[in-house]
């Protein structure tokens, strides 16, 4: 392949469309051929010099470099003299008058040249001052200006608005660096103000490379003209800070780069797609997720070097360009001191010992005031994170008494936490936090790295502590401030991921980790079985909840087995709620916080009763049924309709549902036999479970019933959450479904509500079962393989429990109840549970004779189901 001389070469002797395209497509082919070779500096300067070729000669075989008015600028960061493979180009044409007829057209013809010829090009025709009129109301457009460039034509006009844009008239210095820092914390706000997103945007994220922009657009708006290396002249950043800052830079340049390449296109989101192929070129080896991981952990890493020399020069700059005077000093003692809410190192030797580093965190949380760090601080705190890393601050006994003492600190789970998460003291104190930095999770349901998530579960415990939490969580609060040690369930709370990534059972692992570090630490052997309790048993309630019928009173009596104690079932229950919330922002629902306080209150029951525990079935459905008939009453519904109803069902119906459900059904299905030649009941209810929306149909029973309702929510983006099939002995069937819409929330807009009754009774009265769900995979789904897995169970009642994880592809629930029915097997009730691309469904099954399934009965269903599921992990979708 030819160099870039020989293409630029090429360029200045084409004469024709034909020509411009060959050289565009051989620069693509060189940039491809010298991307693993090449210095990212020079790659990407190198393909803004051959553009700047490329433009200059169009233009002049365009005749445009005749019309002396004009200049081609370019803009952005193409006038950087930086281009990325697929970036576009933008191009302000810049005149001195407004273009007559024959000049527009020419201008045209050019434009559409150069898209012809393969660039994508962004392009503007502006007089200069209709371009400062822009500049002025828009920061965008000025900050596109900054950094112009003039490629060929008119110096005179180009200078002129370089002087204008220098001056204070169109932006003062003062005014565009407000405009970039709020700009900057909206963006970060839009990326939930973490850098640590598992599908990052490489240009856009915190950390990334639009803080790095930031940074030198408003260190040239203040000097007018500036080269990086000025900053360390002027005093800003060090050396040695400059040169991390270019490097860390460049990592993203070279990731971004590869990206392009690898997409074919200009893509800035690292998405799953393309996570394993950009690592592969990057030299992370090819081993698939462990190469992406590797990859990711490095790529983390660049953004928090990134996010704290952004943080100090930003705030630099916001003294020097704001001229900001300190309105208030406090000394906090001989090192610190308290400017304007800003924690001051008084001194350059803050940091003289491992030991200062967390002295440090208590400084910060005995001092409540404290909202963030001084620059001074940070840089000197970056020093010595550099000097102390050698050895973990874990093997210094003084070191380990101060951390024991900020555990037991009420306030260190405040901003000081959040310090020693953001700023690396947790990396430098325990050497186990180092393997979890910036981890993936390579899944739909873990939003976040595996420490982003452990700091924002920490954060969510601590949270339960402060007055807020009565009225949001009120539980969690009183055990909260009634447990006697909470340092124990921070601690657990703390290892209770630290175990991943390491192969094996990631809560034992890290249950080991835990009871060394309680050993180390000094803390009691009832302290020590606690904390490992939790992290060995960490998921224990939440999939006690979501996968088991947490109304049968086995299950409780096993579970409360497990837990053995209310101290313990408290510390889990707050635990759980924390590490739900922590995992994905979109996680937590009513229907979850339903099923964990049911299933908290029933097993604190159980524990405190001991081995008497016992439902008495008979006595608590007689109960329901009583509270029922008293709030029917008022009704004017006869009463003998109602027992008619409640007499074809079992007691079971009467211990799941509650008493408000109970008086619902009752009077649907009552006006139901009140109105004859009615098919059937399709109704909603938005207030009888504290869940989600509930949904009955009372109908004459059809062996496909269950897999068209489903079906037809599932098109609709509705998700069914627990489904109690009722099958009544006269012919009838009577469903119940709590459903959720597709953001996790009830369905309570009567229109949606309508619209999806009008959809489920059209379907039930086809003569057709089929139903066709046009929902489609989506793009990250279709990257990710979840093995069909199963496991049977058979329980007291002579019954068979099916427990299946699959990919949650569209028409899942569809497809396994379609199988039930051409396996003549009867499904009672379903709990279904979807973690992030991943279905964990329960079902409760009989065969035909209303027995457990046989072993060979299992062993066809078994693959049977495997056989259709599997199909999903090759991107097809279910057909029902």
């Amino acid at each position: 392949m030819h160099s870039l001389l020989s293409q630029i070469k090429q360029i200045n002797v084409a004469d024709n469309t034909a020509a411009f395209k060959a050289c565009v497509e051989n620069s693509y082919q060189w940039l491809e051929e010298n991307a693993g070779m090449m210095e990212i500096e020079s790659l990407v300067t190198g393909r803004a010099t051959f553009v700047d070729t490329l433009l200059r000669q169009a233009w002049k075989l365009r005749g445009l470099h005749e019309r002396k008015e004009l200049a081609l600028i370019a803009v952005g960061g193409y006038g950087r003299g930086q281009l990325q493979p697929y970036s576009d180009v933008d191009l302000l044409i810049l005149t001195r008058r407004t273009p007559d007829k024959a000049l527009q057209e020419a201008l045209t013809e050019f434009v559409t040249f150069l898209w012809d010829i393969g660039l994508d090009i962004g392009q503007s025709v502006r007089t200069v001052n209709q371009t400062l009129k822009l500049a002025k109301d828009d920061v965008t457009i000025a900050t596109n200006l900054i950094e112009a460039r003039r490629l060929i034509g008119c110096e005179e006009t180009f200078n002129a608005l370089q002087i204008k844009m220098q001056g204070d008239k169109v932006w003062s210095s003062k005014a565009f660096f407000l405009a970039k820092l709020e700009e900057q914390q909206r963006r970060h706000a839009r990326f939930n103000g973490t850098a640590y997103n598992l599908e990052p945007n490489i240009k856009e994220n915190p950390g990334c490379l639009r803080d790095i922009q930031t940074i030198g657009w408003v260190a040239k708006k203040h000097f007018s003209v500036l080269k990086g290396q000025e900053l360390v002249e002027h005093g800003y950043f060090t050396e040695r800070e400059f040169t991390e800052l270019k490097d860390c830079r460049n990592h993203l340049w070279r990731m971004r780069f590869t990206l392009h390449l690898v997409a074919g296109r200009s893509e800035n989101r690292l998405l799953f797609d393309y996570q394993p192929e950009v690592a592969e070129r990057l030299g992370y080896g090819d081993q698939g997720k462990a190469s992406v991981e590797k990859m990711m952990k490095a790529f983390f890493r660049q953004l928090t070097r990134i996010t704290e020399l952004s943080e100090m020069l930003l705030q630099r700059f916001s003294h020097d360009t704001l001229n900001t005077k300190i309105k208030r000093t406090e000394v906090i003692d001989d090192d610190f001191e308290l400017t304007d809410g800003l924690l001051h190192a008084r001194h350059d030797e803050v940091f003289p010992d491992p030991e200062s580093l967390l002295d440090f965190l208590r400084v910060i949380a005995d001092t409540p005031q404290v909202i963030g760090l001084h620059s001074n601080t940070l840089r000197l705190l970056r020093q010595a994170r550099r000097r102390f890393r050698r050895i973990p601050l874990t093997e210094h006994p003084s070191c380990r008494e101060r951390f024991m003492a900020l555990m037991a600190h009420p306030d260190f789970f405040g901003l000081a936490w959040d310090m020693a998460h953001k700023h690396g003291i947790m990396h430098a104190y325990l050497p186990e936090w180092n393997q979890i930095v910036g981890m993936m999770q390579f899944d739909l349901f873990h939003a976040y790295t595996v420490d982003e998530h452990t700091h924002r579960l920490v954060k969510h415990i601590y949270r339960y502590t402060l007055p807020d939490a009565v009225k949001t969580f009120p539980r969690c609060h009183r055990i909260m401030q009634e447990m006697d040690d909470p340092q124990i369930l921070y601690i657990a709370a703390i290892f209770h991921d630290i175990g991943k990534g390491r192969g094996g059972d990631h809560s034992k692992l890290g249950a080991a980790d835990l009871a060394r570090f309680c050993q180390q630490h000094g803390i009691g052997q009832k302290e020590t079985a606690l904390a490992v309790w939790l992290v060995e048993n960490h998921l224990l309630m939440s999939v006690t909840a979501q996968r088991r019928d947490i109304y049968d009173p086995d299950v409780i009596r096993e579970f409360a087995a497990k837990v053995r104690s209310v101290d313990y079932l408290d510390h889990l229950y707050v635990l759980t709620l924390a590490d739900i919330r922590a995992t994905n922002d979109n996680l937590w629902n009513d229907w979850k916080a339903s099923l964990l306080r049911e299933l908290y209150m029933m097993t604190k029951k159980a524990i405190e009763t001991g081995e008497e525990y016992h439902i008495d079935m008979q006595a608590q459905s007689q109960k329901h049924q009583q509270d029922a008939l008293l709030r029917l009453q008022d009704s004017h519904i006869d009463d003998d309709l109602v027992h008619q109803f409640w007499h074809r069902l079992d007691e079971h119906y009467f211990i799941r549902f509650k008493p408000r459900q109970l008086v619902w059904h009752a009077q649907m299905i009552a006006e139901h036999q009140q109105l004859e030649g009615r098919e059937m009941v399709v109704a909603f209810n938005d207030n009888t479970s504290k869940a989600g929306t509930e949904l009955i149909l009372y109908t004459r029973n059809r062996p496909s019933l269950f897999a068209q309702v489903a079906s037809v929510l599932d098109s609709r983006n509705c998700s069914i959450h627990d489904a109690q099939i009722m099958t009544i002995d006269d012919g009838y069937v009577f469903d119940s479904f709590i459903i959720l819409d597709d953001d996790g929330e009830r369905i309570a807009s009567p229109s949606r509500q309508r619209s999806l009754i009008e959809a489920i009774r059209t379907q039930l009265l086809k003569t057709s079962d089929q139903h066709t769900n046009n929902r489609k995979m989506s793009r990250r789904m279709k990257q990710l393989n979840v093995p069909t897995k199963m496991r049977f169970f058979t329980n007291k009642n002579d019954m068979t429990i099916l427990e299946l994880e699959a990919l949650d592809a569209p028409g899942l629930l569809a497809t396994i109840s379609q199988e039930f029915i051409c396996q003549d097997i009867h499904l009672h009730m379903a709990k279904i549970s979807t973690i992030g691309e991943r279905a964990e469904d329960v079902f409760l099954l009989t065969n035909h004779l209303d027995q457990a399934l046989s072993q060979h009965q299992q062993l066809s269903l078994k693959n049977a189901l495997t056989s259709l599921l599997d199909q999903h992990n090759n991107g097809e979708t279910c057909h029902n």
